[in-house]
């Protein structure tokens, strides 16, 4: 009894782990091949599947979202003969699971040795400076020469990046030194300039004010004739308003003798030729007042103009 008990446990056993094996679930966005006695079968998709047991195997189980890889910094020579160290970061998606187990040992190690190969050959072709600044045309180069080459190993290249590129130490310091040349060169020329557009400014500024400055002072002097000029007429239309006669004249230029004479700088001062005519009139309408007015035109000669000696 009791061997029976073992056997018909052992069958449960058995049945137990053959329905295992014969049901298959598979994740989302992956796959897993399938051979039969060694030999490829089909290639299970996301779900539940069913197998043979202990007749289909599973050989590998691939997965098929987007791969990011990055790689060591790799040594390569530029045109100019200086070593530079790049660093490329692949992105790679499996599209054909069969392929990528059957057509490559190790597609990982293919892309990888496939990028430096392809690195070297772009970046030999490149001086320093050129690598520097190519990057995006360094990334299309490579990507499509990867894209070619791992399509038959159901590999798709999306992108190729390349993280970094450091060239020597003795370079490196050779362009920092460059650099800072040329911003303390752009740093001076920006100074000039601004200088130079500062004296411009004043200079304008200047010319501005002494042109408002001159104009200024030709308005207030048109301005100061033009007033001279009103209170002249308005005298001259008062005077002859007031209908002066011969005495009257006569008397406003003895008033004006002593304004001439002011001041200690007139060492010669002229009589106008006036002042004798106005003196004669005068005397003589004090002479119809009487014997005892005083006489004016003997004192005063015959007006003339003094001329100023030169010692």
């Amino acid at each position: 009894m009791s061997a029976v008990i073992i056997v018909l446990i052992i069958l449960v056993v058995l049945v137990f782990i053959a329905l295992i094996k014969t049901i298959q679930v598979i994740p989302q966005a992956s796959a897993a091949i399938v051979e039969r006695f060694g030999r490829y079968t089909r290639t299970l998709n996301a779900g539940l599947n069913i197998v043979v047991p202990f007749i289909d195997t599973i050989r590998n189980r691939i997965d098929l979202r987007e791969q990011v890889v990055p790689f060591p910094p790799q040594p390569v020579i530029t045109q100019d003969n200086l070593v530079v160290n790049i660093d490329t970061v692949i992105y790679y998606q499996v599209t054909d699971a069969r392929a990528a187990t059957y057509e490559v040992a190790s597609y990982i190690q293919a892309i990888e040795q496939l990028t430096v190969t392809t690195l070297r050959n772009i970046i030999g072709g490149m001086d320093l400076e050129r690598t520097l600044t190519s990057r995006e045309d360094i990334n299309a180069a490579l990507r499509g020469v990867l894209d070619e080459a791992t399509g038959k190993w159901g590999i798709r290249v999306n992108r190729v990046e390349l993280k970094a590129i450091e060239p020597p130490t003795s370079i490196q310091d050779s362009m920092e030194k460059q650099m800072r040349a040329d911003r303390d060169k752009r740093a001076a020329i920006l100074q000039a300039e601004g200088v130079r557009q500062s004296e411009i400014l004043r200079a304008e500024g200047e010319k501005q004010s002494a042109i408002l400055r001159a104009e200024g002072e030709a308005k207030a002097a048109a301005l100061k004739a033009e007033g001279e000029a009103q209170a002249v007429r308005t005298v001259f239309e008062a005077i002859h308003a007031g209908d002066p006669d011969q005495k009257l004249l006569s008397y406003q230029y003895l008033q004006m003798l002593p304004k001439i004479a002011e001041g200690d700088a007139n060492k010669l001062w002229i009589v106008p030729s006036e002042i004798g005519d106005a003196l004669k009139g005068l005397s003589g309408a004090l002479g119809n007042m009487g014997p005892g007015a005083p006489s004016f035109t003997k004192d005063v000669p015959s007006a003339r103009r003094e001329e100023p000696t030169v010692d």
